[in-house]
Formats: structure tokens, C-alpha cells, sequence
């Protein structure tokens, strides 16, 4: 049996971070936009709605990761400033 390296566990914690992320998208979107259990096929209005939702949320996503990495950016430009500071 071989372990699993840095990397697969890299992998490994990405892949379930997606599908916690995945799933979690989907139960959102599925109680606020499916209303109707009386028939199988999905209504045209559950579906704009479905749809609205999901990329509401992946523009959300998109936005605060943009956000995160701006942060980041300027956190390690003050850290390097610090540094420079100390010499």
C-alpha cells in the first residue's frame, strides 16, 4: 500500500472542498427555486430560477476570490515593505 503524497493530498482536499462547495450550491438552489412535486418534469419557471441561482452564486464566488487574492497582494507587499524596513 503506498501513502499518499503532498500532493494527492492537496488533491484529495481540493476535489472535496468542490463538492462540498458543489453541493452545497445545489441544496440552495433546489429549495428556493423547486416547488412543484406533482409532476416529473421541471417547470420552465423552477428552471430560470434554478439557473438565476447558480450564477448568482458562481459570480459571488468569482468576486470574493478576486477579493481574497487583492488582499493577499497587498498583505505580502506590506510584508515585504516591513522587511525592507528592518535592513
Amino acid at each position: 500500500m503506498q501513502l499518499p503524497t503532498d500532493v494527492d493530498s492537496e488533491q484529495i482536499k481540493s476535489f472535496r472542498e468542490f463538492l462540498t462547495s458543489y453541493n452545497k450550491l445545489s441544496e440552495i438552489c433546489f429549495t428556493d427555486c423547486i416547488m412543484d412535486f406533482n409532476s416529473r418534469d421541471v417547470q420552465t419557471k423552477e428552471e430560470k430560477c434554478t439557473l438565476n441561482c447558480m450564477e448568482k452564486y458562481l459570480k459571488m464566488n468569482q468576486r470574493i476570490s478576486q477579493r481574497f487574492q487583492e488582499f493577499q497582494m497587498i498583505a505580502n507587499e506590506n510584508a515585504i515593505a516591513a522587511t525592507k524596513k528592518l535592513k
